[in-house]
């Protein structure tokens, strides 16, 4: 369970902050816990189920190991899905990994179309895709690494540059 003040990591949000947890009423009869959790990157508030945090997805903020896993996908390019699969069932692809929330499927979705991108010209949800991975590896590994986002936006630039 979460505590008030926690940052989390709600899949296809990013990372917010646990802003208090409230007991609402449901239904007219169900009463329930929720965590009301205020997302970094948008500032939009959610309400997430105590009782379900595991079935959503609620997790927290990665560690220095996952951190380290995340650099290993970023730089590998040898499990990199570039076939001749249209756009929008590459997307669809791409938005099933983003919505697990695993911060090292969303690395693979951020290198493989930044690296796509260098190919050819990308369809507007995927440069929507693009972004929203990127936005999501930013903040959480900003936070896991205690730097600035520009920092890390930097490493991920060098990171992807052809070699």
């Amino acid at each position: 369970m979460f505590k008030i003040g926690e940052l989390a990591v709600y899949p296809g949000h990013g990372v917010g902050s646990i802003d208090s947890i409230e007991t609402r009423e449901i239904a007219g009869d169900t009463i329930q816990k929720f965590y009301i959790m205020r997302i970094l990157n948008s500032g939009a508030t959610i309400m997430v189920p105590v009782d379900n945090e595991r079935a959503v997805g609620l997790r927290k903020v990665i560690n220095r190991d996952t951190v380290f896993k995340v650099y290993q996908v970023l730089k590998e390019r040898s499990d990199m899905i570039i076939d001749k699969q249209t756009w929008n069932r590459r997307y669809r692809e791409y938005m099933e990994k983003v919505k697990t929330g695993c911060a090292i499927e969303v690395a693979k979705v951020f290198r493989d179309l930044y690296l796509l991108k260098t190919d050819k010209e990308l369809s507007f949800g995927e440069r929507r895709m693009l972004d929203t991975a990127k936005n999501l590896l930013v903040k959480e590994l900003s936070i896991a690494k205690r730097v600035a986002e520009a920092k890390i936006e930097d490493e991920l630039h060098k990171i992807m540059k052809p070699s």
